[in-house]
């Protein structure tokens, strides 16, 4: 398939906190691809209630927004997801959390839609999310959050049915590069 005969595409990067979505997502966005994270929602909405930011409150409002429905993210990010293929032949999301938000995106974008998983150790993970310079988690912070996400806004789904895995154990250098060579085996452009 040629670049001008490429139909749009949705390119979601999954994995657990720390693991390198955010990093991939930048990367992506640096090259031109449209980028959409949904933590934005709630970090959003958090300041829009004038609370803090921070795991807490980012987590209460979180839960908050899923209790009626588990892909309440999903619905609000897509008028912006549609927007954004509009203009761009890929849009990448960034952090699609519930296996509900998956369904809603399948349904929504079909085939057109690759999910990707970034996958990290954990040690690996809780040593970036400490040092990290926004947000940072304790170790027990991030045990604590890895748990609620798992058990409560169903995580581990997109993450189990990704249509690819990339394992970011190394540099950062690293794990770009492999995304870089997926997107060219794959032929997705921005």
């Amino acid at each position: 398939m040629t670049q001008q005969n490429q139909v749009p595409r949705v390119l979601a990067l999954v994995g657990m906190p720390g693991a390198g979505k955010t990093l991939c997502a930048k990367h992506l966005e640096d090259r031109d691809f449209f980028q959409f994270r949904f933590g934005s929602i709630i970090v959003d909405e958090v300041v829009r209630r004038g609370l803090a930011i921070n795991p807490q409150n980012e987590r209460a409002v979180r839960e908050e927004f899923r209790q009626d429905s588990m892909d309440a993210i999903a619905q609000l990010a897509l008028p912006k997801l549609r927007d954004g293929l509009k203009t761009h032949r890929t849009i990448v999301i960034d952090g699609l959390y519930s296996f509900s938000e998956y369904k809603t995106l399948r349904k929504e974008f079909g085939d057109s839609m690759i999910v990707v998983a970034i996958i990290a150790p954990r040690a690996v993970r809780y040593e970036r999310l400490s040092a990290r310079p926004i947000r940072p988690l304790t170790p027990e912070e991030a045990f604590d959050r890895d748990v609620t996400e798992i058990e409560t806004i169903e995580k581990g789904g997109p993450i189990a049915i990704a249509d690819y895995t990339l394992l970011n154990n190394n540099t950062s250098a690293v794990l770009l590069r492999k995304l870089d060579a997926l997107l060219q085996d794959l032929e997705i452009y921005p």
